[in-house]
């Protein structure tokens, strides 16, 4: 069956949540750049705008991650919580986001990029409402868990939009600015921690979700979605606007367009299907990826850093999990410059290789601070140690392991398999980052220098994976990809 004779059976069937062609739609491509086009060449959206008003959802997702660290102490005294019932606070965003993981594939295919955007915002600002005004633990896991919700579904979408809008040459900056705003967020939380009540930190957290409803409705949906869906007009449409009315998009239409024909619009395929290479190869290698990012401990540096840095001796330890935020932003903007330049495997390999050096820092210096007075010279010297180790761990993810898995698994996964392994990959992930929440606390009480040296082994491990794995797709289209896989 040919493009058109599929879209042309189905292109009733299915419309996008938030309908791409309702302001911009052209008759036709060749129509649109003639009479009509000077009015719609001002108001057209580049593809850059387009990332900054979806990077509000991840900018979301950090703010939740990082709301635990600079609230524990304040929550903990004023709703009388022990360490065990905060850690459960801390990790149940992940159990809300596995849900969401759950369902983000399926949302995403059927309503559309942006539609499942919009539904991940809802529960997001109930969550954070019932946060604020929380009078037991109750209202605080409850709202933990509507925020993991919605973020599940944004750490599966916004990654996977912003692959397909992207130009080959711009994908891997542009994809990494999911994970650029995702620490925005987190140095936000840490940032608004120092000054405002936890409560109010939780109505805070809702503005992100709050701008990003109103600004889903000027952006096109995902070009490669329509296609799929069969709605030919609209994909055309939205691709024009991406590229811009001047832009010739003939070639990279019938790329898309050959793509869908050959993989057809099917959602899911058989399980019998991911027997072949063109399958398993790519959901192991996103599923593997987005396992090793959470295995490495960070999210649970993150979410307790204000402890950790208490445990090593700072005194100071919002303000020191500050910095840490801000380094980490601007670790992560370099790496959004590099990765189209340097390739995605040797920032992978470069950081997991110096996470793995600031980790075996980080544990060396807690296993002699157990050992010895907490009086003496080299205890203070040791503590600065432990405290460097940690921000050239966060330097080091941040340059890599940070942004990449999530811009490699949107870039790898056949079209036609996307809801199911990106759905499988995301709740993989969500799931490991609530065993490493979960035990974060607990395993630092038992021993700094065991847990860290435990995350220290995971790095090492994801150093050979991707060495063995991983391919390099800098410079390529995403059917290029997929077709190398087959």
């Amino acid at each position: 069956m040919s493009f058109r004779e599929e879209s042309d059976d189905s292109k009733d069937l299915k419309k996008p949540f938030l309908h791409t062609g309702s302001w911009y739609r052209m008759g036709s491509r060749q129509s649109s750049m003639m009479g009509s086009s000077q009015v719609i060449r001002e108001s057209s959206i580049s593809v850059v705008a387009c990332v900054l008003i979806v990077a509000l959802g991840p900018i979301q997702f950090g703010f939740t991650s990082g709301y635990s660290s600079p609230t524990q102490t304040a929550i903990t005294d004023e709703l009388g919580l022990t360490v065990s019932e905060y850690s459960l606070f801390g990790s149940l965003s992940n159990v809300g986001a596995m849900v969401g993981a759950i369902a983000s594939g399926q949302i995403a295919e059927y309503i559309g990029r942006k539609g499942s955007l919009m539904i991940a915002a809802i529960p997001n600002i109930i969550g954070w409402l019932a946060i604020s005004f929380a009078k037991d633990s109750s209202f605080l896991y409850m709202g933990r868990l509507l925020e993991g919700f919605g973020v599940g579904i944004i750490s599966y979408t916004v990654p996977v939009y912003i692959a397909e809008i992207a130009p080959q040459n711009l994908r891997g900056g542009l994809g990494s600015v999911n994970q650029l705003s995702v620490t925005i967020g987190i140095m936000l939380a840490y940032l608004l921690g120092l000054f405002v009540n936890w409560r109010v930190l939780a109505v805070l957290g809702i503005l992100p979700c709050l701008i990003l409803i109103p600004g889903l409705f000027f952006v096109p949906e995902s070009p490669r979605w329509l296609a799929k869906m069969g709605m030919t007009e609209e994909f055309e449409a939205s691709l024009q606007v991406l590229r811009g009315f001047d832009t010739d998009i003939s070639i990279e239409v019938n790329e898309i367009k050959r793509s869908v024909a050959s993989t057809g619009r099917r959602a899911t395929v058989r399980f019998g299907d991911l027997k072949q290479r063109r399958y398993w190869f790519p959901l192991m290698v996103g599923i593997g990826l987005l396992v090793l990012q959470q295995l490495s401990g960070t999210n649970g540096v993150l979410f307790y850093s204000s402890t950790i840095f208490e445990s090593a001796g700072i005194t100071s330890s919002n303000v020191a999990t500050f910095g840490l935020g801000l380094v980490q932003v601007i670790a992560t903007g370099v790496a959004t410059w590099l990765v189209d330049k340097t390739g995605r495997r040797i920032l992978l390999i470069v950081s997991s290789t110096g996470m793995a050096v600031s980790l075996l820092v980080v544990a060396v210096s807690f296993f002699i601070k157990d050992s010895i007075s907490n009086d003496t010279t080299l205890y203070s010297i040791l503590s600065i140690i432990a405290v460097v180790g940690v921000v050239g761990m966060i330097i080091a993810f941040s340059l890599g392991m940070g942004p990449i898995p999530w811009l490699i698994m949107s870039e790898i996964l056949p079209v036609n398999i996307k809801s199911l392994a990106g759905s499988t990959a995301t709740l993989a992930n969500w799931f490991c980052a609530w065993i490493v929440t979960l035990t974060a606390n607990i395993m630092l009480n038992w021993s700094g220098g065991g847990t860290f040296t435990i995350y220290m082994v995971m790095c090492i491990v994801t150093v050979a994976f991707v060495s063995l794995y991983v391919p390099e797709t800098k410079g390529r289209t995403l059917e290029e990809i997929q077709w190398s896989f087959r």
